[in-house]
C-alpha cells in the first residue's frame, strides 16, 4: 500500500476540547479504534460519478489513504445521525441530498464501526470543510480498488458494492392493516389511514432488519408505499411515505404498484392478510407478507 508523505500544504491537526467520544477504544489484544461511543461514515452512492471518496490528511489514522467521510459518535447519538454529521463537517454533504439505502456493522466486540451507504438524490460537490481531509473525490465505482485504501474501508468494500444495486420496497395494503385491529376505524378513516401513515414514516427513518426481507448483513431503509381507498383517500401525505390514491379498487392499484416495483428490480414486499391478494402478489414475482409481519416491525 502507497501512503502518502505529509504535504506541507494540508490542513494542520486541530487543537482545542474535543466531544467525549473523541477517544481511543484499546482491546484487550492492543488493538486501537478511534471514538469512545463507536464511529460512522457515509458512502455516498451517485449513480453518475461514482462513491465520494476522502483522501485523508498524513496525520489521522492510516493517513494518506482513501476512505469515507466519518468519524466518532456521539454520547448518545444513532449512527445515521453520526454517519450525515461527519459528513457535512468533514465534507459538507447536504443531508438532504440523500437517500439512505442501508446500513453495514462492523463489530470488534468493544467497539463498532456502522456504513450508513446512502444514494445522491440532488448532485452537489464536496467542499473540504474541516482539517481531516487533503481531498475529496467522486470515484467511479469500478476504480474504488484502484486507490490506496483505508484497511478498514478496503475490508468491507466489496461487500459494500455488491449491495449497492439493492433496493427494497415495501407495498402497504391500508385498508387491511387499519381494518385488523378493530380500534373505531369506521367511525374516521381518513384519521385512522393518518394514524397507519405517521407510524410507516417511523418506519421508513428506522428502517428494517435483514432477516425482515430476506437479505442478509444490513440493516436496509426500504421505500415504503402505502395504497389508499374510498375514505381514507382524504389522509394528508407524509414525506417519508409514497401515498398512492386508488382510484378504483385498491387491490388493482395495489398490483400495479407491485408489477412497477418488481420490473424495476426492487425486491417488492406486499403487507397484506387478503388471501386473493396474496395470490395475485406472488403470481407476479413479489413476496407478501402479513399485517402482523408489519406490526412487528412498527417502532413502538
Amino acid at each position: 500500500m502507497t501512503i502518502r508523505p505529509p504535504d506541507p500544504g494540508e490542513p494542520r491537526r486541530p487543537l482545542g476540547p474535543r466531544d467525549p467520544g473523541d477517544a481511543w477504544v484499546i482491546a484487550d489484544s492492543g488493538e486501537k479504534y478511534w471514538g469512545r461511543f463507536g464511529a460512522a461514515g457515509l458512502l455516498a452512492h451517485d449513480p453518475e460519478r461514482g462513491i465520494l471518496m476522502q483522501h485523508r490528511v498524513s496525520w489521522s489514522h492510516f493517513g494518506g489513504t482513501w476512505g469515507i467521510p466519518g468519524g466518532a459518535r456521539h454520547e448518545g447519538e444513532s449512527a445515521t445521525d453520526a454517519a450525515i454529521r461527519e459528513s457535512q463537517e468533514e465534507a459538507g454533504v447536504p443531508g438532504d441530498a440523500l437517500r439512505p439505502l442501508f446500513t453495514s456493522v462492523l463489530d470488534r466486540d468493544v467497539w463498532t464501526y456502522t456504513t450508513l451507504v446512502a444514494t445522491v438524490t440532488r448532485p452537489f460537490e464536496p467542499v473540504i470543510a474541516d482539517p481531516e481531509s487533503y481531498a475529496l473525490e467522486w470515484v467511479p465505482v469500478d476504480r474504488v480498488d484502484e486507490m490506496p485504501l483505508h484497511p478498514g474501508f478496503a475490508g468491507s468494500w466489496p461487500d459494500l458494492r455488491a449491495a449497492l444495486s439493492t433496493r427494497v420496497t415495501v407495498i402497504v395494503d391500508a385498508a387491511n392493516v387499519v381494518g385488523s385491529t378493530p380500534d373505531g376505524w369506521w367511525k374516521d378513516r381518513a384519521g385512522a389511514a393518518e394514524r397507519l401513515l405517521s407510524s410507516l414514516a417511523d418506519l421508513a427513518r428506522a428502517g428494517v432488519p435483514a432477516e425482515a426481507v430476506g437479505l442478509g448483513g444490513h440493516r436496509w431503509f426500504p421505500r415504503v408505499v402505502a395504497v389508499l381507498e374510498g375514505a381514507a383517500c382524504s389522509a394528508p401525505d407524509t414525506g417519508e411515505v409514497d401515498v398512492v390514491r386508488a382510484a378504483g379498487a385498491g387491490d388493482d392499484q395495489i398490483m400495479a404498484s407491485a408489477v412497477a416495483a418488481a420490473r424495476r428490480g426492487d425486491l417488492t414486499v406486499v403487507v397484506t392478510s387478503d388471501r386473493g391478494l396474496i395470490e395475485r402478489v406472488r403470481a407476479a414475482g413479489a413476496t407478501a407478507r402479513p399485517v402482523s409481519w408489519l406490526r412487528g416491525l412498527l417502532p413502538s
